[in-house]
């Protein structure tokens, strides 16, 4: 129990530090004075990121970094494991196979394994591979014992009890055939959608352009698709995510816009444009980058009816409260601890584990 007070601990103020850094980095840094080393290194670490992956600016790094800040409390750690039996001491040897489409995607599981007890044996993205071992790097400076429950391989082996891996769904199968015997998460595509009613007010349209292109909408719960009423007015959800339009001069974001417009203008599809943003028409929910999708719906009744046929494909839903466990409009990337992915709650599974 000691241990596992002193793990909450090392997250808290590993919390602590994300805001000062963000508080440095969102600052007028020629002004501020700065003499702490850890802030030094995170700024190295976050430019080198960059350069590793384009998709990850100094912008949605630090955003990662800030919304992670503000549920690494005290008060919510203890929260949130306190609705779990942890009195039996784990020393379980865990694989987390982490994605790497977004800034520390796979950060969440890694914190599930050690605040439980267990060893993380960490597979990074390729597309990731420098702020996980940053952050693990701070933790083991804040407790050195967690040093003992780190490792990084990039050849797991067998020697592990139990599997945490995320991917695409052809590499689920993959997973499927070498892991299906241990105790494991395997997680598949799902993407997050909106549902939209023609009555929301601008402020919350524009909110909606937060859940569409904060991270390029690479995330599971970025908003891929519209669920729309027939005779929806899109030029008032277009008005309201205009200030979203300078996304258009970052390079990866406007080759894959010009790229899938020129798709669709070549196979003669039916779309509307704004410059910045693609809506199309279509019944799938992963939208290429740099478009959405948007499907119409007769009923409320057939709307509900349809989101639970597709469960298994959806991350969160977005709206006013049409359906039960609705998302606000602008939250979708700020969960918190107990918004498991894909609604498999990790610590059960790692405290249920023999």
């Amino acid at each position: 129990m000691a241990q596992h007070n002193q793990s909450i601990e090392a997250f808290v103020k590993l919390g602590e530090f994300l805001k000062t850094f963000c508080d440095f980095t969102n600052s007028d840094q020629n002004i501020v004075e700065n003499n702490d080393p850890w802030i030094n290194k995170f700024t190295d670490i976050v430019k080198k990121a960059y350069h590793h992956n384009g998709w990850f600016t100094q912008d949605n790094i630090v955003h990662s970094f800030q919304e992670w800040s503000k549920v690494l409390t005290k008060d919510k750690l203890e929260g949130w494991i306190s609705q779990y039996d942890t009195q039996q001491k784990q020393d379980k040897k865990v694989a987390i196979i982490m994605a790497g489409n977004i800034p520390l995607v796979g950060f969440h599981d890694f914190l599930s394994v050690l605040i439980t007890g267990n060893t993380a044996l960490v597979k990074l993205s390729s597309n990731d591979k420098l702020l996980i071992p940053l952050i693990s790097e701070y933790l083991t400076h804040l407790d050195p014992s967690l040093g003992d429950k780190i490792e990084f391989s990039d050849n797991l082996g067998g020697n592990f009890d139990a599997v945490i891996a995320t991917g695409s769904n052809n590499t689920a199968r993959y997973f499927e055939y070498y892991f299906g015997k241990k105790p494991h998460i395997i997680r598949k595509n799902r993407n997050s959608v909106a549902i939209l009613k023609g009555t929301e007010s601008k402020e919350e349209l524009q909110l909606l352009g937060e859940d569409i292109f904060r991270y390029y909408g690479l995330g599971c719960r970025s908003v891929s698709k519209l669920l729309v009423p027939h005779g929806y007015d899109f030029d008032n959800f277009y008005k309201a995510i205009y200030d979203y339009k300078d996304i258009i001069n970052e390079t990866k974001y406007a080759n894959n816009y010009d790229y899938n417009k020129a798709v669709y203008l070549m196979s003669e599809f039916k779309f509307l444009d704004n410059g910045f943003l693609v809506l199309k028409e279509d019944e799938s929910y992963a939208s290429p980058i740099a478009s959405v999708f948007y499907e119409y719906y007769n009923s409320e009744s057939s709307l509900k009816e349809k989101l639970t046929k597709d469960t298994d494909k959806i991350q969160c839903v977005v709206g006013n409260n049409v359906i039960e466990n609705t998302v606000p409009f602008g939250d979708t990337q700020k969960p918190e601890l107990w918004d498991y992915a894909d609604g498999v709650d990790t610590v059960e599974f790692l405290l249920r584990t023999s």
